[in-house]
């Protein structure tokens, strides 16, 4: 068994990018004194000016400490480790370049790609020192006074957040016009009022059309003809695969759009024309789209290898339901069905929510607008359960919260499952039986006026 990785560490982008910008999250979190905002008498917020290195510091003992764990890990498993740049000679060989010039060929019967994804650039933005994208914000050196963040996708939206919260004047170019619109739209709806709190100006149904560099200013023009003037540009506007050095028309692998693999039910690549697999190549995460989250990334990979090597009684499919988190501010997490999807598919439903104001641990934590939202599907048989068809949260912890629910749909479980449960006291987990509560209450109310 081997391993090629063309980075000094292992991790690729989930400890690369990933780890850095959530412990950044937290550390920013901290530091704007936003967790302590309710507490009488103390100030927590900054005193100096304080710098990005000084907020990378815990970053960087997180990204270090998961990168040597992951290398013990590989190690444990007599994984053999190949530092280089790997491409196919054929479907059956890969030739490893190292940095020493020194070229190494293996062979196997087996290969998954797992080569990720890096940010697509448009044209229109030139190369420069103050305009970033999701892999060099990192490694900016001080906070701007200013940046606007093209694109409102998940990304875009997690930085803009990270960065107002650190006191940057954000301003949001979104191309639609509402967020995230595979959220449940409440969620939806929800973020973009909590973007405005926090002080992100968003512009939606906006576009860059063109950008040049003026002294010290950026000059980008929108489509709406708006002109402005920023000290910092951050770049979220998509992502393509990392497909274009391996050789892969030396294995038969044609990718499509955005350099994308295309695979089956078993994550086994195919060939997007003749819709025939290729004998004993597999490809997960980034490189065959979304999600793209490491969580799923990582589920895809164990459940493509159980497959390859027919390991069954390890893992009989990729776990059905896979949660959505998204380390915005405040937190988001999803998994099931939305209310949309229910309208569309045409379920007679019934929502419940509950709110953090109104839980004891949700007033200590201080988050006011939090709520989870619960979706069954409607029984009028008031001595049957309903069916919970899907979980949505926004609020501090979301994507922590969100587990007790994917764990319900997994099960194929009811609202009697929430009631039953004792949840400890005080918990956020104790919304999952208020929300519950409501939905039931609803559904006495539509047994009344039907």
């Amino acid at each position: 068994m081997a391993i090629v990785e063309k980075d000094e560490h292992l991790g690729g982008a989930a400890a690369g990018t990933a780890i850095p910008s959530k412990t950044l999250r937290e550390t920013s979190l901290a530091l704007s004194a936003i967790r302590s905002r309710h507490l009488y008498g103390v100030d927590l917020s900054l005193k100096r000016k304080a710098t990005v290195k000084d907020f990378l510091h815990h970053e960087r003992n997180v990204k270090d400490t998961e990168r040597k764990r992951i290398k013990t890990n590989m190690q444990n498993h007599n994984v053999d480790i190949y530092e280089g740049k790997g491409s196919f000679l054929d479907a059956n060989t890969i030739k490893v370049e190292g940095k020493d010039n020194k070229t190494t060929v293996l062979k196997g019967d087996i290969v998954l790609i797992a080569t990720g994804s890096k940010p697509r650039i448009p044209d229109i933005f030139p190369s420069n020192s103050r305009i970033y994208d999701s892999d060099t914000i990192l490694d900016i050196k001080t906070l701007p006074k200013n940046m606007v963040v093209v694109g409102g996708g998940v990304i875009g939206l997690e930085y803009a957040c990270i960065f107002c919260i650190l006191g940057v004047d954000v301003t949001l170019v979104h191309n639609r016009d509402f967020l995230l619109p595979f959220l449940d739209h409440d969620i939806s709806i929800a973020l973009e009022k909590r973007t405005n709190k926090i002080g992100i100006n968003l512009l939606k149904n906006e576009s860059v059309e063109s950008c040049n560099i003026n002294g010290n200013k950026i000059d980008l023009k929108l489509g709406s003809g708006t002109n402005i003037l920023t000290d910092a540009v951050m770049l979220a506007t998509g992502r393509t695969s990392n497909t274009e050095d391996l050789n892969i028309d030396l294995a038969g692998i044609i990718p499509g759009k955005y350099s994308r693999l295309v695979v089956d039910e078993n994550y086994q690549v195919i060939h997007p024309e003749t819709k025939k697999t290729v004998p004993g190549i597999y490809a997960v995460g980034d490189v065959i789209g979304p999600p793209s989250l490491a969580s799923t990334s990582m589920e895809q990979a164990r459940y493509a290898m159980i497959k390859a090597f027919d390991l069954e009684p390890y893992k009989e499919h990729v776990a059905p339901i896979l949660p959505l988190g998204i380390y915005t501010i405040p937190e988001c997490s999803a998994a099931g069905k939305t209310e949309e999807e229910c309208k569309k598919e045409k379920i007679d439903y019934v929502v419940g929510k509950a709110v953090y104001n109104q839980n004891a641990r949700g007033m200590i934590i201080g988050d006011k607008d939090g709520f989870l939202k619960l979706i069954f599907e409607y029984n009028k048989d008031i001595s049957k359960p309903m069916k919970l068809l899907g979980v949505h949260v926004i609020g501090e912890l979301a994507s922590e919260l969100i587990h007790i629910g994917v764990s319900a749909l997994i099960m194929n479980a009811g609202s009697d499952l929430f009631i039953n449960t004792c949840f400890n006291y005080p918990t956020l987990g104790e919304l999952y039986k208020y929300a519950t509560y409501e939905a039931m209450g609803k559904r006495a109310n539509k047994l009344k006026t039907k």
